[in-house]
């Protein structure tokens, strides 16, 4: 399955998409019933990070394919979004973060200094991924999903460990 192939799916198939969007935003305010106390240590601030980054990866793409459609497509956004491929993600990851923030730091969540830090390093993945393919290094619309997702996740990690100061300045 290549990503032109998943967003395809999604977009005919909404139900599993509000789905996804819901369940998440709904996790983080069920560790609202926790001890405010303990939200920092293992495991759960490991439950917070990765409840935030299930909702940031793919709202950071809806933006950058948001983007990307108004920049190099008809530019005619608001007649052709589709609320539940670009606007449900965006605010799932407000929501989410919302409440997260509300029972603990972000700064003391691993892997990133802020959520605007973590933003910045998805984006930043994303960029050099939409820019190999927009040079022709890669037809990244024609990869398969799981080859993207190594690539994105090491250039998270590469992003992250070259410019380290991206997540604590940014925010």
């Amino acid at each position: 399955m290549t990503l032109n192939d998943f967003v395809r799916f999604a977009a005919e198939h909404p139900t599993a998409v509000i789905i996804y969007f819901s369940l998440i935003p709904f996790a983080a305010l069920l560790t609202r019933f926790m001890d405010r106390e303990e939200a920092h240590l293992p495991p759960w601030n490991y439950l917070y990070t990765s409840l935030l980054y299930l909702v940031a990866v793919p709202a950071v793409l809806s933006v950058a394919l948001a983007v990307y459609q108004w920049l190099f497509g008809d530019g005619n956004l608001l007649v052709e979004a589709d609320p539940v491929l670009q606007i449900l993600p965006v605010v799932s990851l407000i929501v989410t973060a919302l409440l997260i923030r509300s029972q603990v730091d972000l700064q003391k969540l691993p892997g990133f200094g802020s959520l605007g830090g973590m933003i910045v390093m998805i984006g930043l993945a994303l960029l050099v991924i939409g820019a190999a393919g927009w040079v022709g290094l890669a037809a990244v619309g024609e990869l398969p999903i799981r080859y993207l997702l190594v690539i994105f996740l090491l250039l998270l990690i590469l992003v992250r460990r070259v410019w380290p100061s991206s997540t604590a300045s940014v925010a």
